[in-house]
């Protein structure tokens, strides 16, 4: 279906559709794209088009551009959703666009919405006809191509990367339609500064909500004059852009997590702060400072852990709001603690030892010796207790004798593991000389 034979600009058209560009001067932001000499704007100006994949947020220009690229280049342009449509409706376009081409030289440009969203056979699809040219297409993703998009189908694009809108970007989007025709000017709008800045700092980058909001207050304004006080209770208050199933949802979580890992409870909070206001699940937050306090904390601060775990416990029993101020207490703690990740380090060692060297057998002085039989073959026969030691260690060996002296576990020199390292040091020592000894 071609989106340009639907263009409407009555009053019941949203303000956003009705002040939606057609042409590449008025597309507002995205200059790392289009601003002159810039890769996307030489491409639609020297009509070099071939498929193109646009991955950002939403409501940043992705269909907006794929129109504006069909007008500039005289193709005709078909909206394609991968929500609504299938392989079926696939066959009937490229038919139409292989007959438009060999009896017309008219181009089309398939623009497929949320591509990301088709599975690996739908995707497939598409491939035959942008082998023989007989489609241009234009993927928008919200999520990252690299894991949504097939390797087939990613090789025969190229990925542009929208970013979010800037906040004088959508202070310009409001004032155009303040004064276009196409857009609010017949309501004879009457908005201060200040109200159209808190406009654009509630839409969060987002074009579509701006505009959204926009008609809102201008229709509820009646020809009164606007200010932030009259925004503020027409609009409430607007929920942050996060999808807890998307790619904001993974940005905002490594944001925290790499906050904590890097000393800095300013930028934990705040990352904590954005995801509480948000809605996400207080008790995914929490199991996640769970994991960080053993993967990144460890035994530089073993209370790190148990502040974690009673974190968790206490977030699940109180509930929020109050939560919050648990795993600000929680986050805070890990963000200012000593770090090591010897212990994941170690493990992750030990695994891939044992992955190479396979089930190597245990020293016959640690196996378990249950029976009368066990003990005849010397099962457990030189195993030496160290609690019989006044120091409390003896020095032997733990490991299959292929492994003998390997080392996993290296204790870093912050906060509590220095002192492990310390003590693992003098058992070495003593082991060594009573290695010498015997020798």
């Amino acid at each position: 279906m071609d989106l340009f034979s639907q263009t409407v600009s009555d009053d019941q058209t949203p303000l956003a559709e009705r002040m939606r560009p057609q042409q590449l001067d008025e597309v507002v932001g995205q200059q790392h794209l289009l601003a002159e000499g810039c890769p996307l704007r030489q491409i639609i100006e020297n009509d070099q088009l071939s498929s193109l994949i646009f991955w950002g947020p939403p409501c940043t220009g992705k269909t907006t551009l794929a129109q504006v690229i069909a007008q500039s280049t005289r193709s005709r342009f078909v909206f394609f959703s991968a929500i609504m449509n299938g392989v079926k409706d696939i066959r009937h376009i490229v038919s139409r666009a292989r007959e438009d081409r060999a009896m017309y030289g008219t181009r089309t440009i398939l623009f497929v919405d949320e591509i990301h969203r088709f599975n690996k056979s739908q995707q497939d699809a598409f491939l035959p006809a942008l082998e023989k040219g007989d489609v241009i297409l234009i993927g928008a993703t919200t999520e990252n191509p690299s894991f949504e998009v097939n390797a087939a189908l990613l090789s025969r694009a190229r990925v542009f990367v929208l970013k979010p809108l800037q906040r004088a970007d959508i202070v310009i989007l409001i004032e155009r339609a303040l004064t276009d025709s196409r857009g609010l000017a017949a309501h004879n709008p009457q908005l201060t500064r200040e109200a159209i800045d808190q406009l654009a700092q509630l839409a969060q980058g987002d074009a579509r909500v701006a505009l959204g909001n926009l008609q809102l207050i201008v229709e509820t304004a009646q020809g009164q004059p606007v200010d932030e006080t009259f925004v503020s209770h027409t609009l409430q208050q607007k929920a942050l852009r996060y999808d807890k199933g998307a790619e904001e949802h993974y940005n905002v979580i490594s944001a925290f997590i790499k906050s904590v890992r890097g000393s800095n409870p300013d930028g934990a909070l705040y990352w904590l702060a954005r995801m509480i206001e948000a809605g996400e699940d207080p008790l995914f937050i929490a199991r996640r400072l769970v994991i960080l306090a053993a993967e990144d904390i460890g035994n530089a601060d073993p209370r790190g852990l148990q502040l974690a775990m009673s974190a968790q416990q206490a977030v699940h029993f109180v509930g929020m709001p109050e939560g919050r101020i648990i795993l600000a207490q929680a986050t805070t703690y890990l963000a200012c603690a000593p770090k090591s990740n010897a212990s994941y380090m170690g493990i992750n060692a030990a695994l891939n030892e044992v992955r190479n060297s396979g089930a190597l057998e245990v020293p016959l002085h640690i196996r378990n010796a249950p029976t009368k039989l066990m003990k005849e073959l010397d099962y457990g026969k030189d195993y030496q207790y160290a609690h019989n030691d006044p120091s409390g260690f003896i020095p032997q060996n733990y490991l299959p004798e292929e492994l003998t002296g390997r080392q996993f576990y290296q204790p870093v020199e912050r906060g509590y593991e220095k002192v492990m390292a310390e003590r693992l040091a003098f058992y070495r020592q003593q082991a060594q000389s009573d290695t010498k000894d015997k020798e």
